[in-house]
């Protein structure tokens, strides 16, 4: 499919309530069609995987165009030097997230980058470390629990940070791993109460939510029955 054909097609989804809506989500509404989620998986369908398209969508600057190049990207062509231009352009949550639950936990470099990120000033690139380490714990099967645990020093060295979307990921990050499986709820829960020890606001506030939902009855019942 080329170019023009899917962007006129975005553009006749394109919705400018949901754009207001979505501003209020914390979603930029800069270059901001409004086109669902559920509408741009539609498309990436039709489309197919496709490297050379997915450039050019992320090119254009739009955000559902840069959602919907995550979703039809092939991994395999994705280079460390693309995740990094990508990341630097992210300027809302949505797209960051969808980029690393779509795209970037599928290649190679996923668990290199992800460390890479971890201390990076830039708001968006910092939570693309954390949103990719939170994919990574639910998706990644293949992953160890040694793997996984060497992700909580990073966790609780980057738990500082007052930024609503950097300490989001990383308690989301957090959660993840430790619904994971028994050992690695063990060994978050002792991350988060670590963490609840730091003289900071945010860090606090990561371990005590992390808390809540690691230590609930729901995660803790499903552990027993083995699920």
């Amino acid at each position: 499919m080329l170019l023009e054909e899917v962007m006129t097609s975005l553009k006749k989804l394109a919705n400018p309530k949901s754009v207001e809506g979505m501003a209020r989500y914390g979603i930029n509404p800069e270059g901001t069609l409004g086109v669902s989620l559920p509408n741009l998986r539609k498309i990436a369908k039709e489309i197919g995987k496709d490297h050379e398209l997915a450039a050019e969508l992320w090119a254009t600057g739009i955000h559902e165009a840069r959602i919907l190049a995550a979703l039809v990207d092939e991994p395999g062509q994705v280079t460390v030097e693309q995740m990094d231009v990508w990341a630097t352009g992210f300027d809302s949550w949505d797209v960051c997230d969808q980029c690393c639950c779509n795209l970037f936990e599928k290649t190679e470099y996923a668990w290199e980058q992800l460390v890479a990120w971890s201390s990076r000033e830039e708001e968006f690139v910092k939570r693309a470390a954390f949103a990719l380490m939170a994919c990574l714990a639910w998706h990644d099967k293949s992953a160890t629990d040694t793997q996984m645990k060497k992700l909580l020093p990073v966790i609780k060295r980057e738990s500082w940070d007052e930024r609503n979307f950097v300490k989001k990921a990383v308690n989301w990050a957090l959660r993840n791993i430790g619904k994971r499986n028994e050992n690695l709820n063990r060994a978050a829960i002792k991350a988060a109460r670590e963490i609840e020890k730091q003289d900071s606001k945010a860090a606090r506030w990561i371990a005590r939510d992390a808390l809540r939902e690691l230590t609930s009855d729901a995660v803790q019942k499903r552990f027993k029955a083995g699920i």
